[in-house]
């Protein structure tokens, strides 16, 4: 399985290069396909016997279908249970997070966590989480293991700290929030590729472990603390912080996107 998102993808640097409908997106549209296809490739090569993409940026609508490498097939759209990870609690031997960023306050490039620059920071267990570790931590519920990350270095950093076994590939070096040394494309997909490949050794589902846990979460004005607050389960723990304890991952992770959702509509045009 392949959880696709696009903030790391091979080039892209800015707001534009992400957001849908844009000139820019257009064109990274196709790097981004380009990322995933390299990685599938590799998957393949690996022995894989089959590529399930799952859809992971915004809309969940931007890889071209019609450009999918013809051994993969794609989960695409939004409002899937377990959103970025969706299909994990299949019968899936090893997940890759292609396209990855670092979380939200932390440096990388386009660095957030769900929402673009709402959210101060997560924790996990009262760990600083990214997307990445999160996530990781859902697959590990099902005995998953992650196989690569591809991102900018800080991400492959990051992944370094959640995911000590898996193969990484930064495709740019993070210079800014919106600024980085970015490898060709060709370049990049080669790494992607090679990685891949090698990284199939490690696959192989194992036991999962299902275990309690409590994830917080720091926003950038009260009155979105305040929304989230409203959510059964969630308490506020701060002016600017709320937290919440799951008896799983997969619960934390569905209450954590409720979350997200009640605060993402309680921002209020330019003032937040």
């Amino acid at each position: 399985m392949i959880s696709a998102d696009m903030e790391g993808a091979t080039g892209v640097t800015w707001t534009g290069d992400v957001i849908p409908g844009t000139e820019q997106w257009q064109r990274f549209r196709r790097l981004f396909t380009g990322d995933v296809n390299a990685c599938v490739a590799g998957l393949v090569a690996g022995g894989a016997k089959e590529v399930m993409v799952n859809e992971a940026h915004s809309s969940q609508r931007n890889l071209l279908l019609e450009d999918l490498h013809t051994s993969a097939r794609m989960l695409t759209g939004r409002h899937k249970p377990l959103s970025m990870m969706q299909g994990i609690d299949s019968d899936v031997d090893g997940v890759v997070l292609l396209g990855y960023h670092t979380g939200a306050g932390s440096p990388g490039v386009l660095a957030h966590t769900y929402l673009e620059n709402s959210i101060t920071g997560v924790w996990l267990d009262g760990v600083h989480a990214s997307e990445g570790r999160l996530n990781a931590a859902l697959a590990a519920e099902y005995g998953v293991p992650v196989l690569l990350v591809t991102g900018d270095d800080l991400t492959c950093e990051d992944a370094a700290s959640y995911a000590p076994s898996a193969a990484t590939v930064a495709v740019k070096e993070c210079v800014s929030r919106y600024a980085a040394v970015c490898l060709p494309p060709a370049v990049a997909f080669s790494h992607i590729t090679q990685a891949a490949t090698a990284a199939m050794a490690s696959a192989g589902r194992g036991e999962g472990v299902v275990s309690p846990h409590r994830i917080e979460v720091e926003f950038d004005a009260t009155h979105l603390a305040d929304a989230a607050a409203v959510v059964p389960t969630v308490e506020l723990i701060g002016a600017r912080r709320v937290g919440f304890d799951a008896v799983s991952m997969t619960e934390a992770m569905k209450a954590f996107k409720v979350v997200t959702h009640v605060a993402a509509g309680a921002v209020e045009d330019i003032y937040g």
